[in-house]
């Protein structure tokens, strides 16, 4: 038996896909696994930030097609970077143990804090607006590229600091560029970050991803996922959700468009039905500042 298994030609999408791969193997020594990679339209277009030219699913649609035409048996992603709106010929068929969710400030090699009078780069509305909370002194301009192209930029100059997420960074041997963590509160971390999502087509067998499956990564993802999904939040917004779980029970804590923060508790069995619960809960909540008119 063969698969073939798709990814973005980025380093870190690489490594991805062979964690997924690793996990294959060790389960099923007998399975023949093939890497194919691909550069997406996502990875093309550098020159405008993903809310001008068409969103997350610009990261997905090569890869969808590879599914799709016999290309590829089944896909990797970083579970942030996808759609939340989910194709039913293409399902989500296995999401991986978190790894660490939260944010991380990056600085210019050598420098020991923030040079204010550079912009900090960020590449979601979701940290710019948390990160303008935290740094109301800073200047906040989007960054495109790959986490090492990202890298180049900061240490050329460009840049007086990153905010990146710390499980790419771990993931690619990185992990001594982080300068801080910023904690989940401080800023709340995009649905599904740390989670890896395997996709591939209805009806195929999970089995051969037991090994790589677990449990309460789905449920984070899931529960996450609903809730932005239910706010309509895309790249576009920068709603945001991170769900905790623990003996079989699930904090989850969401932010709306305005920036406003909520938490619930429940069963993680049910933590797609606590999503739409919070996400109705702030669905119209503003902060007390805003005078603006519904």
């Amino acid at each position: 038996m063969k698969l073939l298994i798709g990814s973005r030609e980025s380093r870190l999408a690489v490594v991805q896909a062979e964690l997924l791969m690793e996990a294959i193997r060790a389960a099923h020594p007998e399975v023949e696994l093939e890497l194919v990679t691909m550069k997406t339209t996502g990875d093309k277009i550098l020159d405008r930030t993903l809310d001008k030219v068409g969103g997350k699913g610009l990261f997905v649609k090569e890869l969808d097609a590879a599914l799709r035409d016999g290309r590829a048996d089944l896909t990797v992603h970083s579970c942030k970077d996808l759609p939340m709106e989910e194709s039913a010929d293409l399902p989500l068929l296995a999401f991986s143990r978190r790894e660490d969710p939260r944010d991380a400030l990056v600085l210019p090699e050598g420098a020991a804090e923030i040079d204010f009078s550079k912009p900090i780069g960020c590449a979601s509305l979701r940290r710019k607006l948390q990160l303008e909370r935290l740094y109301p002194q800073a200047r906040v301009e989007p960054v495109r590229g790959n986490v090492l192209t990202r890298l180049r930029k900061l240490d050329e100059g460009q840049y007086g600091a990153l905010i990146l997420a710390g499980a790419g960074l771990k993931r690619l041997g990185l992990e001594g560029r982080i300068a801080r963590y910023f904690s989940t509160e401080e800023m709340l971390p995009a649905a599904g970050q740390g989670i890896l999502a395997v996709q591939g087509r209805a009806g195929q067998d999970t089995e051969i991803l037991s090994g790589f499956a677990d449990e309460a990564g789905r449920l984070c993802a899931l529960a996450e996922r609903a809730f932005v999904r239910a706010l309509d939040g895309g790249c576009t917004s920068p709603v945001a959700a991170h769900a905790v779980v623990q003996d079989g029970e699930m904090i989850l804590t969401g932010m709306n468009v305005y920036g406003e923060k909520d938490s619930i508790a429940g069963a993680a069995a049910e933590g797609e039905r606590l999503g739409l619960t919070l996400a109705e809960r702030l669905r119209e909540r503003r902060p007390a500042w805003d005078k603006t008119e519904k």
